[in-house]
């Protein structure tokens, strides 16, 4: 097959692309460049796709002896997933870059090219898994290592774009045996650190960026009766589960630390209460999409047994879950309810949930609302 391997510049994507020549397939290597400002740096394990990564990049594919490019899709990683993240903050909701980037970047915009360029499949260093089922459609697992797993950013993708997705560290049993192996190939990136944060932020002082890109409004911070217990400078700046930079003036009556509980951009407000407060058992999701056919019960809308997961290394909790199809403004459309069998907490509108069987990915939703089916609304 001909395979465009999609190389960040780190161990896990240079491996990946090593394998792919080993299995015989004609690979070419593409550096994404996401960013349109050269001087960009990394810094120790924060940030990635600067010159540092396209460079090492570069070093692997000299190595693998595959011809090497870079593509500039730094207009739409702005449009798509940067103006995505303004936006939705907001709005009041938490997004997960990573889930867009994935969705609208590597297996959208790359894999859209690359067909049109002739290449069968796009290869990449996730660790995720996908299987092909008796009638030829492919489904998307976890991979064999569920510490490294990274099947819940992958549960945005299509069953086309399953098709062509190509996996080969899905199998491997740790990240240490992909740094051997890098090492043993004489990959310079063999130790190089994981990246971890949002890529555009690289110092990681989240509420300092978005301040310079949304208009902060000062506004009221109020507890789970309504009573106003300190000031904050735009709600925007808040994620549902928060705790520290609160600074409120009025402490709890038990003492205990609060949490945010829920954020109102509308009202500019931001309710804060007790950690057992943040307990969530359902959620509505929209802008759902299925990882491979959906399942039977998806067409009829029967309630169904699965697992949910709202966070890349969280724990799955066992849930139900149903899908309905509404109608917004003549556009018709799905919508997602899930009831957790085990609370979680802390989430918040934006975050995506995944839903799993086994050890397969079913697919996404963002999460619309959360709420607790005990605890009375708050006022």
């Amino acid at each position: 097959m001909r395979v465009l391997a999609a190389m960040s510049g780190g161990v896990d994507s240079a491996v990946a692309a090593a394998r792919a020549v080993d299995a015989g397939h004609d690979v070419v290597g593409v550096h994404l460049a996401l960013s349109r400002m050269p001087g960009t740096l990394r810094t120790g394990s924060r940030g990635c796709c600067t010159v540092e990564d396209s460079n090492d990049a570069w070093r692997a594919c000299d190595l693998l002896g595959i011809p090497y490019y870079v593509w500039d899709f730094s207009e739409r990683f702005k449009e798509d997933v940067v103006q995505d993240f303004i936006d939705e903050y907001a709005a009041g909701r938490t997004p997960n870059p990573c889930m867009r980037c994935n969705e609208r970047i590597k297996f959208a915009a790359l894999l859209e090219k690359a067909i049109a360029l002739g290449f069968d499949a796009v290869c990449t260093g996730h660790y995720a898994k996908v299987i092909t089922d008796a009638d030829g459609n492919p489904e998307l697992h976890r991979a064999a290592d569920w510490a490294k797993d990274q099947s819940y950013v992958l549960g945005v993708l299509t069953h086309e774009q399953l098709k062509h997705s190509m996996f080969p560290l899905a199998d491997t049993p740790s990240k240490a045996e992909v740094r051997a192996e890098a090492e043993a190939r004489g990959l310079s990136v063999a130790k190089k650190p994981d990246s971890h944060d949002i890529c555009f932020i690289p110092d990681g002082d989240t509420a300092g960026w978005l301040a310079e890109k949304i208009k902060m409004t000062d506004g009221d911070i109020v507890d789970e009766t309504g009573s106003k217990v300190g000031d904050h400078g735009g709600a925007n700046q808040f994620t549902v589960g928060q705790r520290r930079g609160l600074k409120l003036g009025t402490p709890a009556a038990d003492g205990k630390p609060r949490f945010v509980l829920e954020i109102r951009p509308k009202e500019n407000k931001v309710i804060v209460g007790p950690h057992a407060l943040l307990a969530i058992d359902e959620l509505k999701g929209i802008k759902v999409s299925w990882a491979g056919l959906p399942i039977a019960e998806v067409a009829t809308g029967v309630e169904f047994d699965c697992y949910a997961q709202v966070r890349a290394h969280g724990d799955p909790v066992p849930a139900r879950a149903f899908v309905t199809d509404v109608t917004d403004d003549g556009v018709s459309r799905q919508s997602l309810t899930v009831t957790l069998g085990e609370p979680l907490r802390g989430v918040a509108p934006g975050q995506t949930v995944v839903l799993y069987q086994g050890t397969r990915v079913l697919g996404q939703a963002t999460i619309d609302s959360a709420r607790s089916l005990a605890r009375p609304e708050l006022p």
